[in-house]
């Protein structure tokens, strides 16, 4: 619901102030104030300028998304967290009052109003925190206090971050080696906050920003900041400003921005692996450093997408439980939107000449070691994983569209190496060179 908002601006006033019927006067979001006409005070001669606005409020729809038939509550990034704490601190500051709730306006166009905790007050200085809330997409951070210290400076806006904030220390992250790990959203969401207080207050000094996460060095230790060259604690995150529960876009998120690393380092040719299972392989694997693999989890198309984008060719080491998909044109692997493994073997199966029985057993099969042995029974195991490694190669190719290259190798914690596709050793050996 909007609720209609009246400024006042009279000769003698040097700050904005909003009134509403039966209200006193509350600040108003500068920047949403929208030109108005001139009208007379009623009972004297006076010009006021008379502006109507409509001031948003939190709608109790927005709180919640439906995801596969499910009502799921949505929750607010460490970035929110960061600005409103900000807000909050600045508010606080400028004002020398305790500010209780704080309203915050996100990119994604929600609004929220969230509750202040531990505000501490000294001259020319405030600190106080707003806790992160992952929604039903509970997450390491979830619960997690996120700070924000404001002191009064001369003139403009310093954001920094202290304990518990990481820092860069490689290329290819969203921040500049050095910088506090506070992303450009969540940096740009404090300063507008700030310049909506600034506005609201007639304060025309400027503001220096802390932002410290007490907790953010340990939960660290559970995030893939550590991998990603961000050390000493978490990154203060989000492009929307909201937590989407059930969200693949952090997860796809995190791969690109560890694909971006890998490519700002020089690297022409990326391994990448699935999970654990491929790094573990490609330990193993000679020419390879499986420390340098960008994970892509099920999101094999999305990664292949990316890596167009950045021009770098991809050598996929994976087993044959989730690659197998792929032979079938599969780009996400997750379970939840397609299986067909044994459909896929079976039917590459039958092109080498499977009989009818071998085939309904392989249909019957709960893994793909399962099927393997059953391959393994007639000596199917090599023409069968050949077969698969050709269609993987047609399908990778595919969805780039030949703009770079791809190749993968195919694994089975049983069998060990399957089969490879044309390109892989040629890849293997330029990444033993440095690619």
């Amino acid at each position: 619901m909007a609720y209609p908002i009246y400024v006042l601006s009279m000769s003698d006033q040097s700050s904005n102030q909003l009134y509403g019927p039966g209200r006193g006067p509350v600040w108003a979001p500068g920047p949403r104030i929208q030109p108005s006409l001139k009208c007379l005070k009623m009972g004297t001669a006076m010009p006021i300028a008379f502006q109507r606005i409509t001031m948003d409020t939190p709608s109790d729809s927005d709180a919640f998304v439906f995801v596969n038939n499910k009502k799921l509550r949505r929750g607010h990034t460490t970035g929110t967290c960061a600005a409103a704490a900000s807000k909050a601190a600045a508010e606080a500051v400028v004002t020398g009052r305790k500010v209780e709730k704080i309203r915050i306006h996100t990119p994604k166009g929600i609004i929220l109003d969230l509750p202040v905790e531990d505000m501490t007050m000294s001259e020319g200085r405030v600190r106080c925190a707003v806790r992160k809330d992952g929604g039903d997409d509970i997450d390491a951070t979830h619960g997690t206090l996120i700070y924000s210290e404001v002191s009064l400076i001369d003139e403009g806006i310093e954001i920094d971050g202290g304990q518990g904030v990481g820092r860069v220390t490689r290329k290819g992250l969203d921040q500049p080696v050095g910088n506090a790990a506070i992303n450009r959203v969540p940096r740009s969401m404090i300063k507008e906050a700030l310049e909506d207080v600034k506005l609201a207050t007639g304060y025309g000094g400027g503001f220096s920003v802390m932002i410290t996460i007490p907790e953010g060095e340990e939960i660290a230790k559970k995030t893939f900041n550590p991998r990603l060259g961000i050390v000493g604690g978490i990154s203060v995150l989000g492009t929307s400003g909201i937590v989407e529960p059930m969200s693949e876009t952090a997860l796809v998120n995190t791969i690109k921005t560890e694909m971006n690393m890998r490519a700002a380092e020089g690297h022409k040719v990326l391994l990448v692996v699935p999970g654990n299972y491929g790094k573990e392989f490609s330990d193993h694997m000679p020419g390879l450093d499986a420390e340098s693999a960008v994970k892509c989890s099920n999101f094999v198309g999305e990664m292949l997408d990316y890596a167009c984008e950045l021009k770098v060719d991809i050598l996929l080491v994976s087993n044959l439980g989730k690659i197998v998909k792929v032979a079938g044109g599969i780009m996400n692997t997750h379970s939840r939107n397609a299986d067909a493994r044994m459909e896929i073997i079976a039917a590459n199966a039958a092109m080498e000449g499977a009989d009818l029985c071998s085939i309904q057993r392989i249909m019957d099969c709960i893994s793909t070691d399962d099927a393997l042995d059953v391959l393994n029974e007639f000596d199917l195991v090599r023409p069968v994983s050949e077969r698969l490694a050709e269609r993987i190669e047609f399908y990778m190719n595919h969805r780039t569209g030949g703009a770079i290259r791809t190749a993968a190798v195919v694994f089975s914690s049983v069998y060990g190496l399957l089969s490879k596709t044309s390109l892989a050793d040629q890849m293997i050996k330029e990444l033993e060179e440095g690619a």
